[in-house]
């Protein structure tokens, strides 16, 4: 459990903080590496939100999904400096139980169309993750993957990440977008088992 900062949080703690990842600005828009924070925008979209820039260094808004109040947060430090970001996040929205924390974000362990709900466990080298771990000093948080499948042979995995799709791979990646949206509220809703039941199926 994380121990409360002296900064305070204000008002009521969030049911849930949902934090997608990506870069900021628009060169990095439509790409593999920012289909966290498509995510967040589909959300923000779904339940009337507006995504403003706050002090916690991230794009964020306040919704709620069921009468639940939720936080959404797009970080605007960079994927690798996103644990700047995501620890205020939390600390400003009162998570002390960071089951209570879903992050979401591109993973190249998963071919495109993959989608998984994660407890916790490894990294898989993805920087954003580490960051996070590394300033929430644990990994027990709760995680939406959205694969983007493996490069081809000679391009390395920052490359490939970086690059916006082709139209068919971008369209797949859209559709699962808005299913890692519906696997975010099914969390809220039904918790964590019932929603890794119904999404961690094979694609």
């Amino acid at each position: 459990m994380l121990r409360r900062s002296r900064t305070e949080r204000i008002g009521e703690p969030a049911a849930l903080l949902v934090v997608g990842l990506g870069n900021p600005g628009g060169e990095h828009v439509g790409t593999r590496h920012n289909v966290g924070a498509e995510v967040i925008a589909v959300l923000a979209d779904r339940h009337h939100g507006q995504l403003r820039k706050s002090k916690e260094l991230a794009l964020s808004c306040e919704v709620r999904i069921g009468g639940l109040r939720v936080a959404l947060a797009f970080p605007q430090t960079y994927m690798n400096e996103s644990g700047q970001s995501v620890h205020r996040l939390v600390r400003r929205h009162g998570i002390d139980d960071l089951t209570h924390l879903v992050v979401v974000h591109d993973e190249l362990d998963l071919p495109v169309g993959g989608l998984r709900i994660k407890e916790g466990g490894g990294l898989a080298g993805h920087n954003g993750l580490r960051s996070i771990a590394t300033h929430l000093k644990t990994k027990d948080f709760l995680r939406v993957r959205i694969g983007v499948g493996k490069p081809p042979e000679r391009q390395k995995g920052a490359d490939y990440v970086l690059r916006r799709p082709p139209k068919a791979e971008a369209l797949e990646l859209g559709a699962k977008v808005v299913k890692a949206a519906d696997a975010v509220e099914a969390v809220l809703a039904d918790g964590v088992e019932a929603a890794m039941a119904r999404f961690n199926t094979r694609s």
